[in-house]
C-alpha cells in the first residue's frame, strides 16, 4: 500500500472519530427532557407498543404520553406520540378499547385526561362521548361509608393514595374544561379524606392505603392503615395535588387546605431523603435497611413536585435547590447512556399493590421484593417532567 493511500485512510479514520465525538457532544448539549423523550421514540415508534404487553387502556402509558406532550411546543412529533395513542383506543362511536365502565377501576379514569387534551385541540364528538362515559363511571363508582371512592370494585372499602392521581385529577380537569364545578368539590374532598385516613401523625408520612372495614390482612386492625409509606404512592399523591391546584379556582374554599397538605407532605419527604445521594428509597422510612433501594419513579416525582411547588410559591424557594440536587442524584445513581446516546433509567419499581390474588400483604419484604424494570413508564415520565420543570 503506497504512502498516499495510507495517509488518506488515516485522515478518514480521524475524521470518523471526530464526527463521532462531535455527535456525542451535540447529543450531550440537549436538555435531559429531550434526550429522554428521544430515547423513548427510538425504542418504539408508537406509544401503543412502548411497553412489552398487549396494548391496554392504562394509566402508566397515558402518563408517559402526557409527559411527552409537554414537549410538543418544541417539536409536534412529541404531541403526536400521545395523540396517536388516544386515537388508537377511542373508536368512532366514542367507545374505548379495553375500557369497561362496570369494572369500576379508578386507574382506567386517568387516561381520560389525555382524551380531554385531544378534544380541546380537535372537538370531534367521539372524544366527548368517551369523556362523558368516564364521568358516568365516577357518578356511580362505589364509595366507602365515609364517601371515599373505592380504588377498584375488586378492592371493596379501600382507598389508595394512587387513586387521587387516577381519579381526582380527571375530575378537576373536567370541572375546568367543561364548567362543572361540582367536580372540583369532589376532587378536593377525596384528596383531603385520604390524607386524613393515611397520615402517620408522628412523621407526617402517608401510608399507602386505608381499609375502612379494617379486615384486610395488610392493614392495622385498629386504624385500617397499611403499614408502610411506599415511595411512588406518595409520589402519585403529591403530583395529584399539584395538578388539581392547576385547575382549581383561586377562590375555591379547599385551595388553602390542599396547599397546606402539600407543604406538610413535602416537609415530611425532605426528612427521609437519602443524605448521600439526595434521592429517595422504595420504602421511604426505612432508608439503609437491608434490601431497600433508591427508587426511580418516586425520586423523579418528588424532584418534580419540589421544583414546581417552589416555582409556584407553594413551597419555600429552598426546595428548588433541593430539587436540582435530587436531579443530580438521579443522573448519578439511576441513569446510564449507551453509545448511541440513548438513556436508560434503572431501579424503577414495576408495580406494588395490596390484596388481590395472589395476595399482596403490604409487608416490608413485599415492597422491596417486587420486580424492578428499566425504562418503566412510571419512572421515565416523571423524569421528563422533572427535567423540563428544572430546565436541565
Amino acid at each position: 500500500m503506497n504512502q498516499k493511500i495510507i495517509i488518506l485512510l488515516l485522515v478518514a479514520l480521524v475524521g470518523c472519530n471526530f464526527q463521532t465525538e462531535s455527535q456525542k457532544n451535540k447529543r450531550s448539549e440537549l436538555k435531559w427532557s429531550i434526550r429522554m423523550a428521544n430515547s423513548v421514540l427510538a425504542r418504539s415508534d408508537s406509544l401503543i407498543y412502548y411497553v412489552d404487553r398487549n396494548p391496554k387502556w392504562a394509566y402508566d402509558v397515558a402518563l408517559l404520553g402526557m409527559a411527552m406532550d409537554k414537549l410538543g411546543s418544541i417539536d409536534q412529533k412529541y404531541s403526536k406520540y400521545m395523540e396517536d395513542w388516544v386515537n388508537y383506543f377511542v373508536k368512532p362511536d366514542g367507545s374505548v378499547i379495553d375500557y369497561r365502565l362496570d369494572e369500576y377501576n379508578l386507574d382506567r379514569i386517568f387516561p381520560g385526561r389525555n382524551v380531554i387534551t385531544v378534544y380541546k385541540r380537535n372537538p370531534d364528538p367521539k372524544y366527548k362521548i368517551a369523556i362523558n362515559n368516564f364521568i358516568e363511571q365516577l357518578k356511580t363508582h362505589p364509595k366507602t361509608n365515609s364517601g371515599g371512592y373505592w380504588h377498584k370494585k375488586i378492592y371493596p372499602w379501600q382507598m389508595w393514595l394512587d387513586g387521587i392521581f387516577m381519579g381526582s385529577t380527571f375530575m378537576a380537569q373536567y370541572a375546568k374544561e367543561f364548567n362543572a364545578p361540582e367536580w372540583f368539590d369532589a376532587a378536593t374532598s377525596q384528596t383531603k379524606m385520604i390524607y386524613e385516613k393515611t397520615l402517620e401523625p408522628r412523621t407526617g408520612l402517608l401510608m399507602h392505603a386505608w381499609d375502612e372495614s379494617h379486615q384486610q390482612r395488610w392493614c392495622d386492625p385498629q386504624t385500617g392503615q397499611s403499614h408502610y409509606p411506599w415511595s411512588r404512592a406518595t409520589g402519585w399523591y403529591t403530583l395529584a395535588i399539584l395538578d388539581i391546584l392547576d385547575y382549581l379556582p383561586e377562590n375555591h374554599p379547599d385551595r388553602d387546605t390542599l396547599i397546606t397538605i402539600f407543604k406538610k407532605t413535602c416537609d415530611a419527604l425532605l426528612k427521609v431523603r437519602d443524605p448521600k445521594s439526595g434521592i429517595w428509597y422504595q420504602v421511604l422510612n426505612k432508608g439503609g435497611k437491608e434490601g431497600n433501594y433508591l427508587e426511580g419513579s418516586g425520586s423523579a416525582m418528588f424532584t418534580y413536585v419540589f421544583a414546581k411547588g417552589a416555582r409556584l410559591d407553594y413551597l419555600d424557594k429552598k426546595y428548588r435547590d433541593i430539587a436540582n440536587n435530587a436531579f443530580d442524584g438521579i443522573i448519578k445513581e439511576l441513569i446510564t447512556v449507551d453509545d448511541k446516546g440513548l438513556l436508560t433509567m434503572h431501579n424503577i419499581c414495576g408495580g406494588c399493590g395490596l390484596g388481590g390474588n395472589p395476595y399482596r400483604d403490604g409487608s416490608y419484604e413485599y415492597y422491596i421484593g417486587e420486580k424492578r424494570v428499566d425504562n418503566d413508564t412510571k419512572g421515565v415520565a416523571p423524569f421528563i417532567m422533572a427535567a423540563l420543570e428544572l430546565g436541565r
